[in-house]
């Protein structure tokens, strides 16, 4: 029986109901034909700036998955991820395996309300704004959110792990 005024959306977005965490969602119709990434293109159609928009890869560090969030101007630093978690070696994960543990498609994938909880690391550049913008669960679609909370809700951990 479902409950009265359950909380409905995305996981990301009934993730952060269920916290109480202030947030705004922010959607546009995804351009499945563009020549920018996901992030990038959020940022662009969104008018957002682009440093404070980040995208949410996954990475496999010494074989356990791992999440990695970082500005969309920015790549990921396999090794300095690896480093922030304790581990030696980083490879990027196979995007049919980060789509069977995050429950989100590539282009999508939100940091909260994943199916299983992943070990996350959130580029330190993030507590520079007052407000990050992450994918809400689907391709075109985002959530601007404080970044203390980000890191809350995903038990992250601050490092640097963005390289220009």
């Amino acid at each position: 029986m479902a409950r009265k005024n359950a909380p409905s959306g995305t996981p990301a977005l009934v993730a952060l109901a269920a916290a109480g965490v202030p947030h705004t969602v922010h959607t546009y119709t995804h351009d499945a034909g563009g020549d920018v990434g996901y992030g990038m293109e959020a940022a662009q159609v969104l008018g957002l700036p682009a440093e404070q928009v980040f995208k949410t890869l996954l990475a496999d560090v010494d074989g356990t998955l791992t999440v990695a969030v970082v500005p969309v101007t920015t790549m990921l630093d396999l090794k300095a991820l690896a480093a922030a978690v304790g581990g030696k070696r980083a490879t990027m994960a196979r995007p049919a395996d980060a789509e069977r543990a995050t429950g989100y498609v590539v282009g999508g994938i939100s940091p909260l309300g994943q199916k299983t909880a992943h070990p996350t690391v959130i580029d330190e550049t993030a507590e520079l704004f007052d407000t990050v913008y992450v994918s809400g669960g689907r391709r075109g679609m985002d959530i601007g959110l404080a970044p203390a909370d980000l890191i809350a809700l995903t038990a992250a951990t601050v490092a640097d792990i963005a390289r220009a």
